[in-house]
């Protein structure tokens, strides 16, 4: 268990915006940040951040809560693997008492694959650095190709010995199950025999954005007709190869700040890059790129400059994935190394400066880069050149934004020398169905400008529900805050008519809700406000030093998000620019105090108005009596409500 006063200390210093952004390319929105929503796949900003509020709201998911409860929803951590997260991140020193063997027992199967994996990872580095075996091969193998000490231990390089069950036998020694050791595909069970899947193979430790250990890539090191080069990880509950990217937990931070990310093939070009300096880079570790992988970048940046070896074949093999760049709206620029070269070989022989200014001139846009390919092929061969303007026409078919389509159509008409019209034709040839599709969406849009009558009627606000959300947003908001209330009391006067006598009053913000809900006898009606507001309430009452962070860190997970929801409504608007198109939203201007009184007030009308219909009902329902006693209730209520507008400056 950790001690609380750990607990408290990471809450404390953690800011949501800075751990949030390390998952998620945030911009600035107001005193907010803004960003693609991590929990979908999503073109437009919907997630929110709110820095002075220390939460996050995701409103295509719904999901929200503070900086730990992103990390148990976004990694899939416990509350205590986020808690030591953050204390990581910024060096803070953790009390732990420690486990018991129920505790151990009560993990569940995902958890016990990280912790495999995790033991792995430490072993694998161990045999590297301390065994004869893996510092005669392993780190001999590492060292010619040209990495430092700092870069093997930064990203944790390894060795399997070539042993059957070296690893294996180590690993159920220190008490881990042979069952999760298969189900990570660290280990392969055949009958009652028992090997090691990466035997005699230098290991690259596959991580999550966060720094998880998911799985691993070995190499073999001898020739050996029978294994194949690279071996990765099977799928497992924690590893899925088309949804992780080799690097992107060292590259994460370089890719939002460069505004770009380079995609290369291997392990070693990921590892030599990053030694050189360029930091922004990962990998699609050898298997065909994918939508999910490709999403995974689009958190961090719009822009992907994809690395190709020299040779011709490879460069038309991975032209393929462009193709996917370009659907999920990204920019794709193309850069070729030297005919024999591939990233590592090229960074290993060049300086940072030499290699930056490499990718610089030679990084192309993609049809630029796809025509020059392509063309080299079809320039004598008319046939094969209309299949060539085919296939770039069919790739900017898959870009989203329409602008961009009639650019791109341009440029390939430039450069292929053919009409534009031949060009535009092609396009509606190809994306037919999809040209459809956008015609009936501009009608729509176009139709939604017009004057139109409603044919059927447009259903009614739930003013309560809004009225008592409304309060538990001030309780959070301003709850501790003292201030002075004009009071109304309900007096008659000289003439025997009903007044409303102001009164200043000064109370806490908590107290005036709490007395003016108790004095009217008003009761929640939605069961999650009742609940919430006397937690809220009951907080305010027992600390007077009550803190938003610190209350929202202390209720469970789904009071939480209830919270989130409330506190973050407002900003929903925030993520429209609205400044851009010449709208600029009024803000609020409520001093405090109005805000609670006109909130009250409001309430106070709204329950009014129900009461008279209850008594219009029963007047109805029984019409035998001449109901006096009613009609008198229901024309003090009335003058009540009267008096109420008035202060609310409202016309009845």
């Amino acid at each position: 268990m950790i001690a609380p006063s750990s607990i408290d200390q990471v809450f404390e210093t953690a800011r949501v915006e800075e751990v949030i952004g390390d998952f998620v390319q945030l911009k600035k929105a107001g005193s907010n940040f803004k960003g693609l929503s991590p929990f979908s796949d999503e073109r437009t900003p919907s997630f929110m951040v709110s820095p002075v509020k220390q939460i996050w709201k995701d409103f295509s998911s719904g999901k929200g809560g503070n900086v730990v409860t992103f990390l148990m929803e976004h990694e899939h951590f416990t509350y205590p693997e986020a808690i030591k997260y953050l204390a990581k991140k910024y060096n803070i020193e953790i009390e732990e008492t420690e486990q018991t063997n129920e505790q151990k027992e009560a993990a569940n199967e995902r958890e016990s694959l990280y912790l495999v994996s995790e033991f792995a990872n430490d072993y694998f580095q161990k045999i590297l650095h301390k065994t004869d075996q893996g510092r005669s091969i392993g780190l001999s193998y590492f060292k010619e190709r040209g990495f430092s000490d700092e870069t093997i231990k930064k990203f944790n390089l390894g060795y399997a010995l070539n042993e059957w069950q070296a690893f294996t036998d180590e690993a159920l020694k220190k008490g881990y199950h042979i069952d999760f050791l298969e189900k990570t595909g660290l280990t392969i069970v055949k009958d009652d025999k028992r090997f090691d899947r990466f035997k005699g193979r230098v290991i690259f430790p596959i991580k999550s954005m966060s720094g998880r250990v998911l799985g691993f890539g070995g190499r073999i090191l001898v020739k050996d007709n029978k294994a194949a080069k690279y071996l990765n990880s099977p799928e497992s509950d924690i590893y899925h190869k088309s949804k992780v990217l080799y690097g992107i937990f060292h590259a994460k931070q370089s890719i939002a700040k460069e505004d770009n990310c380079f995609l290369v093939e291997g392990y070693t070009d990921v590892i030599q890059f990053h030694q050189k300096g360029i930091k922004n880079v990962v990998s699609s570790s050898g298997t065909a790129l994918t939508p999910e992988q490709i999403r995974l970048i689009n958190r961090l940046t719009k822009n992907i400059t994809v690395l190709f070896d020299g040779d011709a074949a490879g460069m038309r093999a991975s032209l393929r994935g462009i193709d996917l760049i370009l659907e999920q709206g990204m920019n794709v620029k193309v850069c070729s190394f030297p005919a024999g070269e591939d990233p590592d070989s090229f960074a290993k022989q060049n300086s940072f400066e030499e290699l930056s200014l490499f990718l610089e001139e030679h990084a192309k846009d993609f049809i630029q880069f796809k025509a020059s390919v392509l063309y080299e092929d079809s320039k004598n061969d008319p046939i094969k050149k209309a299949d060539t303007v085919r296939d770039i026409v069919n790739s900017i078919s898959k870009i989203p934004d329409r602008i961009k389509k009639e650019i791109y159509l341009r440029e390939c008409a430039r450069i292929m020398d053919i009409s534009e019209a031949v060009l535009f034709s092609t396009l509606a040839q190809i994306n037919k169905k999809e040209y459809q599709e956008e015609n009936k969406k501009y009608k729509a849009e176009q139709k939604a400008f017009e004057v139109i009558k409603h044919s059927q009627p447009i259903g009614k606000v739930d003013v309560q529900y809004v009225l008592e959300r409304k309060i538990i947003e001030i309780l959070l908001l301003y709850g501790n805050k003292a201030e002075d209330f004009e009071d109304l009391i309900l007096k008659e006067n000289d003439k025997g008519e009903l007044v409303l006598e102001p009164v200043i009053h000064h109370a806490k913000v908590f107290e005036k809700v709490y007395l003016d809900l108790q004095d009217d006898e008003m009761e929640f009606t939605n069961e999650k406000f009742k609940s919430l507001y006397y937690t809220i309430i009951d907080a305010l009452n027992q600390n007077a030093d009550f803190e938003l962070k610190t209350f929202i860190n202390s209720v469970d997970k789904e009071m939480a998000i209830e919270i989130t929801s409330i506190l973050m409504d407002d900003e929903r608007y925030n993520l429209d620019n609205w400044q851009r198109m010449n709208i600029y939203p009024k803000e609020k201007r409520h001093t405090i105090s109005q805000l609670v009184s006109e909130t009250i007030l409001n309430l106070r009308c709204f329950l009014i108005d129900k009461k008279v219909k209850e008594f219009q009902i029963e007047t109805e329902q029984d019409k035998s009596n001449s109901n006096k006693n009613i009609l008198e209730e229901v024309k003090d209520y009335s003058s009540l409500k009267m008096l109420l507008s008035r202060k609310l400056n409202r016309v009845l």
